[in-house]
């Protein structure tokens, strides 16, 4: 692997920044975390934009920040609100780990977001890229910033063929943004190249007849500007099998559970369910003995009304869901919440249980 100086060396680092910055203060989207420097909002929105798409981030950046404008706001806020503020965008341990974080500012910092590199990397969830972000957005730190859209950006520009999906890439790049990034204008020059890599120099099919840094561009004056950047493919992600009950009492309420404050979807809440092994027994039976083991609730179980399929990183669940009703004792239930139909929307359910009772409420 090549080193960083040697990479950049005959660049014109200088006429690189001038033409990124000056395009960027031209086309620069306008955007509500833009708005001002705001570090505490420079910070929820790169959480939020982490695995998230700017159109899908922006409604629910607007109404997190109405819902908790401050710092002070976020950290005494209650848990289950803040995921609920979050329902919908996934990635959950985000959500968790910023409230953990601006709880320590709150208390360790008098509520101001650190401003140098040593004392922001160490709160909870805030990596090298938000790091770099919130340093150089906010605070004008002339700090690294570099995720998956700057990478491709600068695997192209400087025609570097190292598999990006490497950890010891990343370095390389993060060593290279630190030779070339703009010491004047440094929040500019980073948010250029992730402006420059979400709407010009795109994944698939780059507009390089648009892009203003094109002059600079080694991969498109070789023509291998498709060819990168090199990324290894991911393992496929395995399959499960769940079954789901989505159970109601006489009255109509129904029973949800709230899952572990660790691991998968943590403190959400979500009908229940359990994964299943079509080779020891039908998914029903199973579902009706997990149900009734562990919380103690006796049930009928109806048809099937839905199929849902989920697709995590790692893992995709395929879900059958039944209709059941309950026919024990609520007073006997255990681990389970009874609950309203109305009163349903106080509660943070990951995305697939959110189909699911879409799915219910349309044949019920």
């Amino acid at each position: 692997m090549k080193q960083s100086k040697d990479i950049v060396q005959n660049f014109d680092i200088r006429a690189f920044q001038d033409d990124l910055i000056s395009w960027f203060e031209q086309e620069q989207r306008i955007l509500p975390w833009r708005q001002d420097q705001d570090p505490y909002k420079v910070w929820v929105s790169e959480i939020m934009l982490q695995q998230t798409r700017v159109d899908t981030v922006i409604p629910y950046f607007n109404n997190f920040i109405s819902k908790f404008p401050t710092i002070k706001d976020l950290a005494y806020a209650n848990e289950d609100d803040v995921l609920k503020a979050w329902e919908g965008l996934g990635y959950y341990s985000r959500a968790r780990n910023l409230q953990t974080a601006v709880r320590e500012v709150h208390e360790q910092y008098g509520g101001e977001v650190p401003n140098t590199p040593a004392e922001i990397s160490k709160l909870k969830g805030v990596g090298p890229y938000t790091t770099g972000a919130i340093l150089s957005i906010a605070y004008g730190v002339p700090q690294p910033a570099v995720d998956g859209n700057v990478m491709r950006v600068l695997s192209r520009i400087l025609s570097v063929w190292d598999d990006i999906a490497k950890p010891k890439t990343r370095k390389l790049f993060e060593d290279i943004v630190h030779e070339i990034i703009s010491k004047d204008n440094p929040s500019y020059f980073n948010q250029g190249m992730m402006e420059l890599g979400a709407i010009v120099c795109t994944p698939t099919s780059p507009s390089c007849l648009l892009c203003p840094v094109r002059e600079h561009c080694r991969a498109f004056e070789e023509g291998v500007q498709n060819e990168l950047p090199v990324k290894s493919k991911k393992k496929a992600p395995r399959a499960l099998q769940l079954a789901a009950a989505v159970i109601r009492d006489e009255e109509g309420n129904y029973l949800i559970h709230k899952r572990p404050s660790k691991g998968l979807l943590a403190n959400l809440w979500e009908f229940p369910n359990i994964e299943v092994d079509l080779s020891i027994a039908p998914d029903h039976q199973q579902l009706h003995a997990f149900i009734q083991n562990e919380y103690g609730a006796d049930i009928k179980i109806h048809a099937p009304f839905t199929t849902i399929q989920h697709v995590f990183s790692h893992i995709v669940w395929n879900i059958t869901v039944y209709e059941a009703e309950l026919i024990s004792d609520i007073s006997a239930l255990k681990n389970l919440k009874v609950v309203s139909e109305k009163d349903l929307e106080q509660y943070a359910f990951p995305v697939s249980h959110q189909k699911i009772l879409k799915e219910y409420l349309l044949v019920k």
